[in-house]
């Protein structure tokens, strides 16, 4: 059985000493690698494979094999790339290095839905944790074709439910009901912003002022602000992935828009945006995917360890908000698969996959019937994201949920003066 140490960085298992059959399992990584949450998240799952392997390897029957990873640029994420040439690229990795499993899988969900058939079609499990529709979970549960593919990253209704309940925050610590939404012009940031009007804003009466639709690439907010400010929104909800998009924050502090602005903005995610966007960041609250992913939390003590032992092996501190626990953790739960299966036939495989409960980096791990990670605010029952406010002073303070708060929601100086 494999352990992951609480209090180091590195894992413990039963096998102490590399003694590997010849057979190596073999998992493709394959995914936007132009973008930090694709990089990181192969880096994050070399990480894991990297301390397997040092551990012992992986047992299959009498055997203990290590582990290798083979990385494929999908390029799906980058404007202009079409989703066939994604799909083209994943389906020449699979037929030519012949994975046991594929992990991190397509940054889109308009190219994750359409590889559902490659992974049915040749029966390899696929862990995704970037493309966030539900609607690969739909699938799932009503065909057994697609039961091959996971989800160990947060899903866009988990996001919805974590942006709902930074909105409560605000409504009922400072009363707001006012909100101007600005969403990149991708599936599941339109996805979001869609469900976020529906599921909350209209029914908690909630006035909502505009919705603004950015195309990606674009570098200048400063209209959509403007509207923002014209209309006297109390919140801006963001909602983008793009490298870009943490101009709409410098452009936000500088035009003193007194609004809160709360959402999901990547390049914020880590602790380099700090510098990155010259310190005009402060007061931005923003929603990390999955703790241990660019932020972590001493309450609990592996994602800590995970965040560490990132920054020691690639020099540098983790940027991508999504992507990098959960491909960490995708490693270790297809290693504890393997072993439980005794076996790396397929639906063995499947079947070992399906009972996963591990207490790993983001929480505690488990698969719903739709083949995704439950999500919660407890991490002793449940996988986490986090919300957190950037400070003036450049810090960063997880502010939700409860189970892990370090502090308050604050307002920004734009509303002080």
């Amino acid at each position: 059985m494999i352990v992951l140490a609480l209090c180091g960085a590195l894992a413990s298992f039963t096998c102490l000493a590399p003694c590997f059959a010849g057979n190596e399992i073999v998992l493709g990584a394959a995914t936007t690698m132009g973008l930090p949450e694709g990089e990181e998240s192969v880096r994050a799952a070399n990480l894991a494979v990297a301390e397997i392997n040092a551990g012992g390897g992986v047992r299959v029957g009498d055997e203990h094999r290590s582990m290798r990873v083979e990385t494929v640029d999908l390029r799906d994420a980058l404007p202009g790339v079409p989703v066939r040439d994604a799909l083209s690229v994943l389906e020449n990795m699979v037929r030519i290095k012949k994975p046991h499993a594929v992990v991190v899988g397509p940054f889109r969900s308009e190219v994750l839905l359409p590889s559902m058939e490659i992974m049915a079609n040749r029966r390899i499990p696929l862990l995704g944790t970037i493309a966030m529709t539900p609607a690969s979970e739909v699938k799932v549960m009503r065909d057994p074709r697609y039961r091959y593919v996971f989800r160990v990253g947060l899903n866009s209704r988990y996001l919805v439910a974590y942006l709902i309940d930074a909105m409560k925050l605000l409504g009922d610590r400072f009363g707001f009901k006012r909100v101007f939404v600005m969403n990149q012009d991708v599936a599941w940031a339109r996805t979001t912003a869609s469900l976020m009007v529906k599921l909350f804003f209209e029914k908690a009466g909630w006035e909502v002022l505009g919705i603004e639709t950015c195309a990606s690439g674009t570098d200048d907010f400063s209209a959509p602000l403007e509207k923002a400010r014209a209309r006297a929104a109390q919140v801006i909800l963001p909602i983008f992935d793009m490298p870009q998009s943490g101009i709409l924050v410098k452009q936000w502090k500088a035009m003193k828009v007194p609004a809160v602005m709360a959402g999901f903005i990547s390049p914020l995610a880590g602790p380099g945006a700090w510098n990155t966007f010259e310190g005009k960041i402060g007061g931005a609250i923003n929603c990390n995917f999955e703790l241990g992913s660019a932020i972590a939390s001493r309450k609990v003590p592996r994602s800590m360890a995970f965040y560490e032992a990132y920054e020691r092996s690639c020099g540098r501190p983790m940027e991508a908000g999504h992507g990098p626990a959960p491909a960490y953790e995708s490693v270790y739960i297809l290693a504890e698969a393997i072993e439980r299966a005794n076996s790396l036939e397929p639906e063995e495989l499947v079947k070992a996959l399906e009972e996963t409960d591990r207490e790993g980096v983001i929480g505690r791990i488990k698969f719903h019937k739709g083949h995704q990670v439950v999500f919660g605010k407890n991490p002793e029952g449940e996988a986490l994201a986090c919300l957190f406010q950037w400070t003036d002073g450049g810090k960063r303070r997880i502010v939700y949920p409860p189970s892990i708060a370090e502090g308050e929601i604050e307002l920004p100086a734009s509303f002080l003066r």
